[in-house]
C-alpha cells in the first residue's frame, strides 16, 4: 500500500485521505463530503480551507461524480496491491423526499414504511437529521403520535419515538404545538402504559421526550397536570426500567412540583416515601443529587415535611448524604434539615436528629470546605436548637466557631 502513488487530486485537502464522496464547494475546491461538512459545522470562521473565501454553514456542496468515478476505477485497478475499493456514496437526502414520506403518514398502508425510512435517515448522520428537521418531521411525528393515542394504535410507537428522540429541537413551532393543550403530554403518559415489544426502549425514549416537552411547556398547562401523570412518574421510578428513564422522571418531578397544586398531587401519590426508599438503595451520585433536590422542594410545604418525617429512615438518610455526594447535594440536604428544624421541630424530631448524626454533620459542614451560604444555613439550625443539643460533643466545636465570629 505504501508503494502505490496516489494522484494528488484524489486527496481531500482537509483529511489528507483519499476522498470517498468528493463534493465541490462554491469556491471550486473539491473536498470529501464528511470532512467539509464537519469543517463547516465546527469551524469558528466558515471559510473555504484552501481559498479562505467565505462559506455559509449550509453552503451548497455539489457531488463531483466524474472525480468519484476516477477514484473508484483507480482503486479497483490497484485492488491487487492492497487498495480498498471505494464504495458508492449514499445519495444525499432531499427535502422533497422527506416531505413525500410525511405525506405517507396519512395513508394507513404506507405510514409504517415511511416511519422506518425516516428512522434509518435519522440514525445515519447529522446532515440527514438536519434535513428531517427542516422538512417538518418533528411536528409530523408528534401529530402522528397524538393520532395513535386517540385511535389506540401501538404498532408505530417505537419508530416514532426513536425519530423524535434523535431530531427533537425546541423551535418556536414545536413549542406552540406543545402548548396548545395537554394532548401530547397525555399521549406520552399513555405510551408509558402500553404493552410493546421493546418496553425498555419505548419507555426510555418516551421519558426523555416527555422531559423535553415539560421544559418548553407553559405554566398554564403545568398547573393542569392530572394526578395520573404523577402516578406514572412514580411507576417509572419504581420499575427502574433504565437509568435514562429514572433521571428523566426525577427531572420532570422537579420541574413540575413548582407549579400550582402539583406538590399536593405528589403527596397523594406518596412520592416522598418512594424517593426515600429509592435513595436507601444507594443509586449513582447524579440520581442522589436529583432525589435530594426534589425532597428539598417537597419539604418546603407542611404536608411534605409530614410525609418526610413519616418515614423512619428519612433524617438519617439525608444526614449521611451530606459531604459525601456533591456541593449541590450538601446545599439541598442542609435545606431539608433547615425546613424540618424550623417548622416541624418537635422534641422527638430534634432528638432523632442528634441520634442519627444529623447534628454532627451540621457541625462538620461548618468546618468543611463548603460554600458560605451553606455554612450559614447549618449555623442557623445549630443556633436554633443549641440548648437541646448541648450534650453533643460537636456542639463545643459550634460554640467555638460562634465565639470566634
Amino acid at each position: 500500500m505504501d508503494e502505490i502513488e496516489i494522484p494528488q487530486y484524489f486527496i481531500c485537502p482537509i483529511s489528507l485521505q483519499i476522498m470517498k464522496d468528493p463534493v465541490t464547494a462554491v469556491t471550486g475546491i473539491t473536498y470529501d463530503r464528511e470532512s467539509i461538512e464537519q469543517w463547516l459545522k465546527t469551524s469558528k470562521h466558515t471559510i473555504c480551507p484552501v481559498t479562505k473565501q467565505a462559506l455559509s454553514s449550509d453552503s451548497d456542496l455539489t457531488p463531483n461524480h466524474t472525480l468519484w468515478r476516477l477514484i473508484q476505477a483507480w482503486s479497483a485497478a490497484n485492488a491487487s496491491n492492497g487498495m480498498d475499493l471505494i464504495p458508492t456514496p449514499k445519495t444525499p437526502v432531499s427535502k422533497s423526499h422527506v416531505v413525500k414520506l410525511i405525506r405517507d403518514f396519512g395513508v394507513p398502508s404506507l405510514y409504517m414504511n415511511a416511519l422506518k425510512k425516516m428512522e434509518v435517515l435519522a440514525e445515519d448522520n447529522e446532515r440527514k437529521r438536519k434535513c428531517l428537521e427542516e422538512a417538518g418531521v418533528p411536528k409530523a411525528v408528534i401529530l402522528l403520535l397524538i393520532t395513535c393515542h386517540r385511535q389506540g394504535k401501538i404498532s408505530c410507537l417505537e419508530q416514532a419515538l426513536r425519530i423524535l428522540h434523535l431530531i427533537w429541537t425546541p423551535c418556536s413551532e414545536i413549542k406552540a404545538l406543545v402548548n396548545q393543550n395537554c394532548d401530547f403530554i397525555d399521549c406520552l403518559t399513555w405510551i408509558l402504559l402500553c404493552e410493546t415489544e421493546n418496553p425498555v426502549i419505548v419507555t426510555s425514549h418516551a421519558m426523555v421526550i416527555l422531559k423535553r416537552v415539560i421544559e418548553v411547556t407553559n405554566s398554564r398547562l403545568l398547573e393542569k397536570l392530572k394526578p395520573e401523570f404523577f402516578k406514572q412518574m412514580l411507576r417509572v421510578l419504581k420499575s427502574k426500567t433504565s437509568q435514562q428513564a429514572t433521571k428523566s422522571a426525577l427531572h420532570i418531578l422537579i420541574q413540575t412540583c413548582q407549579w400550582g397544586r402539583n406538590k399536593s398531587k405528589m403527596m397523594d401519590a406518596n412520592v416522598i416515601f418512594e424517593l426515600i426508599e429509592f435513595e436507601l438503595e444507594k443509586p449513582e451520585k447524579h440520581v442522589t443529587e436529583l432525589i435530594i433536590n426534589l425532597l428539598a422542594h417537597l419539604c418546603s410545604c407542611a404536608d411534605g415535611r409530614a410525609q418526610f418525617l413519616g418515614h423512619a429512615g428519612s433524617i438519617a438518610m439525608v444526614a449521611k448524604r451530606i459531604l459525601r455526594v456533591s456541593p449541590a447535594t450538601d446545599d439541598r440536604a442542609v435545606q431539608i434539615l433547615k425546613s424540618i428544624s424550623k417548622y416541624a421541630a418537635t422534641k422527638h424530631v430534634l432528638v432523632e436528629m442528634l441520634k442519627v448524626g444529623a447534628v454532627t454533620k451540621l457541625c462538620m459542614v461548618m468546618q468543611a470546605d463548603c460554600a458560605a451560604y451553606v455554612k450559614e444555613k447549618a449555623r442557623g439550625i445549630l443556633r436554633l436548637h443549641s440548648n437541646l443539643w448541648n450534650g453533643s460533643p460537636c456542639i463545643a466545636v459550634y460554640l467555638l466557631t460562634r465565639y470566634q465570629r
